[in-house]
């Protein structure tokens, strides 16, 4: 279990997370928000990567600042930013990785290409890093973050600069590794989440408006979600007027879609709410 209590950060004058507070047991989660709403700050802080302002962090009833190495070890972790040397193979990569985490060799080497072959990158562990696409680099770390099974998974924006194709694969096969351990899954991509994710946590502007299911936070908008049908010339004008909304083409013509406490005259509330109407509704309260 991870309590998170009254978990503040802030750079001088700015919060950049404000009093946080959160128990999160087994299960996957995703961190919703947009560039800069807190996410990877407050995965940060949970890896102690930069140091907290206030609160606390407790792993399983301990402070994990005097777990140490200790909690370092149950922890796997995949950075926003793709930091890999170029000339590694994809199996030295790993197995460079498990010694910094302290494994032993014969694990090391073992469980190198048991991650690889969990992630479909067996078959290529001899080529180097520099030969690999976005996708394929992501899945590496993906891997690496997964040696020495850590009861903990962190994953910061996993799916950033990928083309759907690699995006929809790397995401399932987070969904088929998360097994019986705590994900946290950052992202601003809906579609990473929707499926996979049992909770959410949407964020804004360094606070938690909301953490709860799917279902629940779908629940939440229902009557708040309505579209506009028109030529492409109405709805855009309109988008423009309203200042925000989807325009999405249909068989039939073009409408704008719009999350909104109050829907604007000529709106007719829709049955099928999605959470990316959830997560733009939040975004604008």
């Amino acid at each position: 279990m991870l309590e998170i209590r009254n978990l503040v950060k802030k750079y001088g004058d700015f919060t950049a997370l404000d009093d946080i507070s959160l128990t999160l047991e087994k299960g996957v989660y995703g961190i919703l928000g947009a560039n800069g709403a807190g996410k990877s700050t407050f995965l940060n802080l949970i890896t102690d990567n930069i140091k907290r302002t206030e609160g606390s962090i407790l792993y399983d009833g301990t402070e994990i600042l005097s777990m140490g190495a200790k909690f370092r070890k149950k922890l796997g972790y995949t950075p926003q930013l793709q930091g890999m040397y170029e000339d590694f193979t994809a199996g030295q990569f790993l197995r460079y990785v498990g010694a910094l985490k302290g494994m032993k060799m014969k694990a090391c080497r073992q469980q190198t290409v048991e991650k690889l072959e969990l992630v479909g990158l067996k078959d290529v562990a001899h080529r180097k890093l520099s030969e690999f696409s976005g996708g394929m680099r992501q899945r590496v770390l993906l891997a690496a973050a997964m040696l020495d099974d850590p009861e903990l998974l962190i994953l910061d924006e996993p799916t950033a600069g990928l083309d759907p194709e690699e995006r929809i694969r790397l995401r399932n096969h987070i969904a088929e590794i998360a097994g019986d351990r705590t994900v946290l899954l950052a992202t601003h991509v809906v579609s990473d989440i929707e499926c996979i994710a049992e909770k959410v946590i949407l964020m804004r502007k360094g606070k938690i408006l909301k953490f709860a299911s799917p279902a629940e936070l779908m629940e939440s908008v229902e009557g708040k979600v309505g579209e506009y049908n028109g030529s492409f010339e109405e709805v855009n004008a309109l988008k423009e007027r309203l200042q925000g909304g989807q325009v999405l083409r249909r068989r039939d013509g073009f409408v704008l879609r719009i999350a909104r406490g109050e829907l604007p005259e000529g709106f007719c509330p829709v049955q099928d709410i999605t959470l990316e109407d959830v997560y733009l509704y939040y975004a604008d309260v």
